[in-house]
């Protein structure tokens, strides 16, 4: 297929590469950023602009991997008649589109995707929806191509999926930060738990989060939780961010 890809962030980048990988012709980037685009576009071996009234009319698909800030400021610039337009964000109506074109989609990537990651170590999930049944048939076949891990999630099912997203992700990375911080001031290395980090990720491919559950919370070790909590009272965000979640697995058994 022949498209058109509009941002030239993460997400942009990422799925630009996919596309390309995979046979398909990438025409054009388009971003509000003129540096980003042409970086992108060289990549992708074609051409860009950072004037959206600019934007190739020609594409069989247009993908837009922009934020979601942005994506309530398309304006009749983009206006794409009956051409299949997809946007891939995770907590947006595939109709946010519906003032550009008469056939629009999801193609929302339930991963983490960073741009300096050349390799991806397995098939990203896709979710994907479309607002008729030859687009989303259009939009299927074109997923499949990039992606053997292919789903189809309306709208609710989407943002029930990035809200656990966010808890899975961000949240626990924001937890490894504050870890990493601890580590460094206290002169621990860090690194030591690295092993430990990814041997709890690997265990949930077999079993259940819950089943999988050890410490001092989860036992109800008070003596230990106190020792943990006194060593803490100099770092007061991590100190209280271990009270509730300790008191979260207590009570939550």
């Amino acid at each position: 297929m022949r498209v058109v890809i509009v941002g030239a962030g993460n997400v942009a980048t990422v799925l630009g590469r996919l596309i390309r990988q995979h046979g398909h012709h990438i025409l054009q980037v388009v971003s509000r950023a003129a540096v980003s685009a042409e970086i992108l576009a060289k990549e992708l071996d074609c051409n860009f602009t950072d004037d959206s009234s600019l934007i190739d009319k020609s594409a069989d698909l247009y993908l837009i991997a922009v934020t979601d800030t942005a994506m309530a400021q398309l304006d009749e610039r983009y206006s794409l008649g009956d051409k299949l337009v997809i946007h891939t964000a995770g907590s947006l109506p595939k109709d946010v589109l519906e003032n550009i074109t008469t056939n629009f989609g999801v193609l929302y990537p339930l991963q983490s995707l960073r741009k300096q990651n050349m390799q991806l170590q397995q098939d990203i999930p896709l979710l994907i929806d479309a607002n008729t049944v030859e687009s989303f048939e259009v939009l299927r076949d074109f997923a499949y191509t990039i992606s053997a891990n292919v789903t189809k999630a309306n709208d609710e099912e989407r943002l029930k999926l990035h809200v656990a997203a966010v808890l899975v992700s961000n949240f626990t990375n924001h937890l490894y930060a504050l870890a990493a911080d601890y580590c460094s001031k206290e002169g621990a290395d860090f690194n030591l738990l690295l092993p430990l980090i990814e041997e709890t990720a690997l265990r949930l491919r077999n079993y259940p989060p819950n089943e999988m559950r050890t410490g001092p919370a989860i036992r109800k070790d008070i003596h230990t939780l106190q020792k943990h909590l006194h060593l803490l009272l100099p770092y007061p965000a991590i100190h209280n961010m271990y009270l509730k979640m300790t008191d979260s697995i207590m009570n939550n058994p």
